[in-house]
C-alpha cells in the first residue's frame, strides 16, 4: 500500500493535522446530523486509520452528535473537522474539505440520500446509497 501524507486544518489556523497512510470510504454525506454540524447541505468525507491521524497544533472539541458518534471541531472559530462512531474504532473520518489539497481526494459516492434535502439535485452519476452503503 502507497503511503500518503494528508495535512490540513480548521479556518483559524488554531488547528491542524497530519494523517499518514491512505484515505478510504471517499462520500458526500446527506445525513441531517452532517449537515447540521457542517453548515451545508452535504458534508464531503474521508476514512482514514484512526492511529495515524496526529493533531500538530492545537486539540479538538468534541460533541457527541448521538450516543455513538464524537465529532471533533475547532473550539476558537468551529470548524466541523472529524467525525468518530463506536461501531469503527480504527476509522476516522475526517472532513475532505479541511484538508490544504482537498482536490486531491474525491468522493465516490452519495449516501445517506434519503435524508437529502429536496433541492438538492445529485447529478454527477456517482451512485447513491439510501443509508451508509458500502462505500
Amino acid at each position: 500500500m502507497e503511503i500518503t501524507t494528508l495535512v490540513g486544518g480548521c479556518l483559524c489556523g488554531a488547528v491542524r493535522f497530519e494523517i499518514g497512510g491512505a484515505a478510504r470510504h471517499l462520500c458526500f454525506c446527506h445525513c441531517h446530523s452532517c449537515r447540521l454540524a457542517g453548515g451545508a447541505p452535504f458534508v464531503a468525507w474521508a476514512s482514514v486509520d484512526a492511529d495515524r491521524f496526529v493533531l500538530t497544533r492545537g486539540a479538538l472539541r468534541e460533541h457527541r452528535s448521538s450516543q455513538c458518534v464524537a465529532r471533533g471541531f475547532c473550539a476558537e472559530c468551529g470548524t466541523s473537522i472529524t467525525y468518530a462512531h463506536e461501531g469503527r474504532p480504527d476509522d476516522l473520518d475526517v472532513a475532505i474539505a479541511t484538508l490544504d489539497q482537498p482536490n486531491a481526494l474525491a468522493p465516490a459516492c452519495h449516501v445517506w440520500v434519503s435524508e437529502k434535502l429536496a433541492w438538492v439535485e445529485i447529478g454527477d452519476g456517482l451512485p447513491q446509497f439510501e443509508e451508509f452503503g458500502a462505500v
